[in-house]
């Protein structure tokens, strides 16, 4: 009687299944999460917070390059004067408590958006942010902050525009590759997977150039919620897809 063959030696790193290099949250549902409970809106930010902070270290934990928050959308001004004051008070908060940590864990900070209509004393702590952690090399933490994809890409088209008048750039040079240069984002990867809390199922004018071809994860967990496993659900929902940037899927041959 012969010999079974052997088994080829199981290759853990082979058969683990791949992490997203850049992941895009939406987070939503803070005042929802608030209202259900009887509390103000405030403590349903504050509790956002909280849960961002955690959310940091549940990356940098997983080997996630980049991770970009929408901390406050161009749209988000229409709120009433008393929630915009304390959304801006909670991310000077945030600043002033968390960025000594994250530059310690070696988080790098980046903010995209405009600082139009911020007020100095935040548009410097922003700065600092930045600066502070510019050569830090883990995790990126991406802060969209009075952001808007829309905005973003008026901006761009802008100053290509004026790149063009100057005699700088040729009309038949603006490719796909130039006009993203011109974005926000001219140095940080695409994202792979957004996701976005509480349940709605839209984009809401954030990374609508960058994420054309990423995996969207739309999940009922409100933003406070949001945990350890809620996020490693999303990964995991991520995981079980097949990624074709416009070609045709494996199963078909």
């Amino acid at each position: 009687m012969s010999a079974s063959p052997e088994k080829p030696a199981h290759n853990p790193a082979e058969a683990a299944p791949p992490v997203p290099r850049h992941v895009a949250i939406i987070m939503d549902g803070n005042g929802r999460w608030a209202a259900r409970r009887g509390l103000p809106r405030f403590e349903g930010h504050r509790r956002g917070m909280e849960a961002l902070r955690n959310v940091v270290r549940i990356a940098g934990d997983l080997g996630i390059d980049y991770l970009t928050v929408y901390g406050f959308s161009s749209e988000n001004w229409s709120r009433p004067a008393a929630e915009i004051a304390d959304l801006m008070g909670l991310l000077r908060h945030f600043v002033r408590r968390d960025l000594a940590d994250l530059h310690r864990n070696n988080v790098r900070v980046r903010i995209i958006g405009t600082d139009e209509g911020l007020a100095p004393d935040l548009v410097g702590l922003l700065a600092e942010a930045e600066n502070l952690t510019r050569d830090n090399t883990a995790l990126t933490l991406v802060v969209a902050f009075n952001y808007g994809a829309r905005q973003e890409m008026a901006r761009a088209a802008r100053r290509l525009a004026a790149d063009v008048a100057a005699g700088r750039l040729a009309v038949d040079d603006i490719s796909v590759e130039r006009f993203a240069k011109a974005l926000d984002t001219a140095d940080i990867p695409d994202p792979d997977l957004v996701i976005r809390t509480s349940g709605e199922q839209r984009m809401s004018n954030f990374l609508l150039w960058q994420a054309a071809y990423a995996e969207l994860v739309f999940t009922p967990v409100l933003w406070p919620d949001f945990d350890r496993g809620a996020f490693e659900e999303a990964l995991s929902e991520y995981q079980r897809r097949e990624r074709r940037f416009g070609g045709l899927s494996s199963a078909i041959g």
